[in-house]
């Protein structure tokens, strides 16, 4: 390959990265989803244990985990969606993308205590 041609991994590369690790980890989250949920016709029981196990801290930091991935997949998305159908969209993609992040930190912080609230209370009590 001539010198010069190959990609040099800046921030298109890690979104496109980023974008599809974050669709994986939501395609899994919704498989294990649809199995936890269809113990409740097999087992009540065992429902209800899973489902307790659910309530733990360590679950609450993988929950707010599932949100920043949905956030960012989303946002994600709208971009490439802008990237892909408004004209001027590609020369913008850079800008975009640091638009994406600045918002996805921005609602990040604004669910932390929503998602780990109920978590920090039981470690740590009132």
């Amino acid at each position: 390959m001539p010198a010069g041609t190959l990609y040099r991994g800046r921030e298109g590369m890690w979104s496109w990265v980023a974008h599809r690790v974050t669709g994986v980890l939501i395609f899994f989250f919704l498989f294990v989803h649809v199995l936890d949920t269809a113990l409740v016709r097999v087992s009540p029981e065992a429902y209800d244990d899973v489902v307790a196990t659910y309530k733990t801290p360590i679950v609450a930091l993988l929950e707010y985990g599932l949100v920043a991935a949905i956030l960012f997949h989303a946002l994600n998305g709208l971009r490439v969606i802008a990237v892909d159908f408004w004209s001027k969209g590609p020369r913008h993609q850079k800008t975009m993308l640091w638009w994406v992040v600045g918002i996805w930190v921005v609602l990040m912080g604004c669910a932390l205590y929503p998602v780990l609230g109920h978590a920090y209370l039981e470690l740590f009590g009132k």
